[in-house]
């Protein structure tokens, strides 16, 4: 089960509520900055290099956009909210003086903070005050700077690994269908086995789920802007729209047609 927030008064926004009973997400990034909420149950996070964290009924979790993980339930059902923002647009909105969120990911434990980003998701769902938002996510960020974190993890980039791969990258994102480990080795002037251990030291993705996930970041933003499911699949190059569905679900633990509203 799942709702999704969207409004055309803040583009930069939106958000979830759902209940999980079984394991649902693959590895994925969004290309927004994060903040997680955990109503009930137990669920496991796990990050890139391989750490796992178990959050309870009451933690925050703030995820930066590009870093890849899985939250998937640990016994039972749970419930839980996820706001998502866009990064730079967030970063404009919080004061000078407050910490950098955007640098790892943090986990919080404490109730202060849980019940100003709760309030955040209860105004948006009730389509409040665009002011009112605005101020409500500026005081949740303000307790995550009064606060220590639980847990925190970084995730250092290679820059200039990554812009080695920035053309494996590009091919990645435009070519319409799956481009070879041949081609996309010679592109970056790598043997596969080597380009597939860079990709994944960079990315934490293989070039093709790299791609999936890409596809996946863009179906989002083109349903959100009114696009169809039809429209949507075949522009990303999708085989039909059963492929287009199971791809989706397994990224966002949602149908498309649910996510588009």
């Amino acid at each position: 089960m799942a709702e999704f927030w969207h409004s055309d008064l803040l583009p930069h926004l939106e958000s979830r509520r759902s209940c999980r009973e079984i394991a649902c997400y693959r590895p994925h990034t969004h290309d927004t900055f994060s903040i997680g909420l955990i109503d009930s149950g137990t669920t496991v996070f796990s990050s890139s290099k391989g750490e796992d964290i178990r959050l309870v009924r009451g933690d925050v979790i703030l995820i930066p956009a590009g870093h890849l993980h899985s939250c998937n339930p640990d016994h039972g059902t749970w419930r839980y909210q996820m706001i998502q923002a866009d990064q730079d647009w967030l970063s404009a909105l919080l004061p000078r003086q407050a910490a950098n969120p955007f640098s790892a990911i943090r986990v919080f434990r404490h109730p202060e903070i849980y019940r100003h980003f709760n309030s955040v998701n209860d105004l948006l769902f009730a389509d409040a005050d665009t002011q009112r938002i605005k101020d409500g996510l500026r005081l949740g960020f303000e307790d995550c700077a009064t606060y220590e974190a639980e847990h925190q993890m970084t995730a250092g980039t290679d820059a200039v690994l990554l812009a080695r791969l920035g053309p494996v990258l590009l091919r990645l994102r435009h070519n319409e269908m799956n481009p070879s480990l041949d081609e996309l080795a010679a592109i970056a002037g790598m043997g596969k086995y080597q380009l597939i251990r860079s990709m994944k030291r960079v990315t934490g993705f293989a070039p093709l789920a790299w791609r999936q996930n890409y596809r996946i970041t863009e179906a989002r933003r083109m349903l959100r802007d009114g696009q169809s499911l039809t429209d949507t699949a075949h522009a990303l190059g999708f085989v039909d729209q059963s492929h287009f569905h199971r791809v989706f679900r397994a990224h966002v633990a949602s149908s498309p047609g649910t996510y588009r509203g």
